[in-house]
């Protein structure tokens, strides 16, 4: 089933990011011509850990990896698809947001995670809307209230049936003490642009919004009685299809799934692999090159399908990041490393760069895009080790950006026979993966100096020796073999002994610069007023909103206003 828990070898419960529509306990895929339907019908007793129950379509993360499995299959699997209808089987129930009685019982960590992933899934699906022309319509069948409505924000169109019954509700403060974390208030203002003082009313009650009253506050797109809401629906869905960019050929690609294999401190796929030392709270992540030179067109490219190592790269990279993030709670940081030829990188590159106008080679790039983003908002110290033998290059290189910090060793280390590190750019990291704030990683590095760039620019396809990327600016420090283990080892300890806390603060605060938007105002921002909400004992003190909801007995709170 999605969202498993399975034991990890030194104990501990491992939740499984991986998933496919077979499993699915909680999502029904549907697909018909340029048409998909994904229906919501959350499984009860499908709850990713005990002691609570899904009712009235509440969701926990197992929920949302079976969406965010589901979304990710429809850009590759069914290029044909151009608009996607989110709807519920549950009747006068579309969903009843995030499951509070797992939200009490869930550590701290894990709600901060939650809402991270449900924000990334969100996320993905007004990516897909924008990059990969498959646009959503949120069909509300009743109730949507809390992440329910957060998940119809997420769509491009909402239609809502006008019953007299049917809402949508943001009710998180005044019945949970809490806040719509999965982007509620950001995409209320940002993106519906409702006005300040109607969000602030909307957000502040517990029975939400219903029929002309949505609609005039831009809440929704449309309300229509339920006689008719199926040709109003049908009517959106032939526009949207008319308007999509989605240009998909041929067959889909089947995201078969990854070979992995745990153990006590390392996670093996193909090309990944993580190692985690526990006693320094340090995981290594090294990432390896094609070991075979890519296709020479895009036939061969579409032949090789989920086996094309950019692809292949990209999801093992992407798991073992999520596997990180909700499984080694205690790792402080991550090392970034990679080996084998950085021109087998770059020649892979250069394909994905020559035919980017192709529905799937764009979907390879948008897919990047959006692992690197993760890494950007994952709560650990990140540090490249550019070393001999590594091969940081294009795509590959945007580890090293997103790092806090990148390390790179001038020359060969004595005792050793592997070539000197270099690292190379592609015009992929001039503008295939922007951040969550819009800018490239290259972009934000050099905001004060823009001539930076152009010099980086100018120098692609060579490859850099450390003194050389030191001097354009793309790494933080260049050492030689007698440096290297001290400096390196010194960095570690310190940064090891750090509050974690303020190092989340610290970290989260520097990598994004420059402008905002709605997506880095969700994470810079809700994210890091929900992660301070959810330690405070109004929320989840014995006395608090999410303790005593449902129980009959009003939530205690302390009064001083912080």
């Amino acid at each position: 089933m999605a969202g498993e828990t399975r034991k990890l070898a030194h104990g501990a419960e491992r939740i499984d990011f991986q998933t496919q529509p077979a499993r699915y306990r909680h999502w029904r895929l549907d697909v018909d011509g340029a048409l998909a339907t994904l229906t919501m019908d959350v499984d009860e007793n499908g709850g990713l850990f005990e002691g609570y129950q899904l009712k009235l379509n509440s969701y926990d993360l197992g929920v949302d990896i079976e969406l965010a499995d589901a979304v990710q299959r429809l850009r590759f699997e069914h290029p044909q698809v151009k608009v996607v209808l989110l709807r519920s089987a549950r009747n006068r129930v579309f969903c009843a947001g995030a499951n509070i009685r797992m939200l009490a019982g869930a550590s701290h960590a894990h709600k901060v995670n939650f809402c991270k992933f449900t924000n990334e899934t969100r996320n993905g699906i007004e990516d897909s809307s924008a990059n990969s022309g498959q646009h959503f319509i949120c069909v509300i069948n009743g109730t949507a209230a809390g992440g329910g409505y957060e998940l119809a924000l997420a769509a491009d169109q909402i239609v809502l049936v006008d019953d007299g019954a049917a809402a949508v509700a943001l009710p998180e403060v005044p019945l949970l003490a809490v806040l719509p974390g999965t982007g509620g208030l950001t995409r209320v203002i940002d993106k519906r642009k409702v006005r300040r003082d109607h969000a602030d009313y909307f957000c502040t009650i517990e029975e939400g919004v219903r029929g002309r009253r949505a609609v005039q506050w831009r809440l929704v797109d449309e309300i229509a009685p339920a006689s008719r809401i199926e040709a109003k629906v049908a009517a959106r869905v032939a526009a949207l299809a008319d308007a999509s960019t989605r240009r998909g050929e041929g067959e889909g690609v089947a995201l078969t799934p990854l070979d992995r294999r745990f153990e006590a401190d390392s996670v093996h796929y193909r090309h990944v692999t993580v190692e985690i030392a526990r006693a320094e709270r340090i995981a290594t992540v090294t990432v390896s090159a094609p070991e075979a030179a890519p296709p020479a067109d895009l036939a061969g490219l579409i032949a090789q399908g989920a086996e094309f190592w950019p692809l292949r790269a990209a999801r093992e990279l992407d798991d073992a990041i999520l596997h990180l993030r909700s499984n080694e709670p205690e790792t402080a940081i991550i090392v970034f490393r990679t080996q084998g030829d950085g021109a087998a990188v770059l020649a892979c590159d250069a394909l994905l760069e020559a035919h980017r106008e192709h529905w799937l080679v764009n979907e390879i790039r948008q897919y990047w895009k959006r692992v690197l983003k993760r890494i950007d908002v994952t709560s650990r110290t990140l540090v490249a080790a550019i070393e001999p033998g590594s091969c940081f290059s294009g795509t590959l290189a945007e580890l090293a950006f997103a790092a806090d910090r990148a390390y790179m060793l001038i020359g060969e280390r004595q005792g050793e026979n592997r070539p000197p590190a270099a690292l190379a750019l592609s015009p992929l990291n001039f503008g295939a993966y922007p951040m969550s704030h819009g800018l490239t990683r290259l972009q934000s590095r050099f905001q004060a100096e823009p001539a930076d760039l152009d010099a980086a620019r100018a120098r692609i396809g060579e490859a850099l020796d450390a003194e050389s990327a030191e001097a354009l600016g793309l790494v933080t420090f260049a050492l030689d073999d007698i440096d290297w283990d001290d400096e390196f080892r010194v960095f570690l300890e310190e940064r090891g002994s750090f509050s974690p806390d303020a190092l989340t603060g610290l970290e989260a605060n520097l990598r994004f610069v420059g402008p905002e938007t709605m997506e880095s105002k969700i994470f810079a921002r809700l994210t890091a007023w929900q992660n301070w909400i959810f330690q405070r004992p109004n929320a989840v003190g014995e006395n608090g909103a999410l303790r005593r909801y449902g129980t009959g007995e009003r939530a205690e709170f302390d009064m001083h206003r912080v």
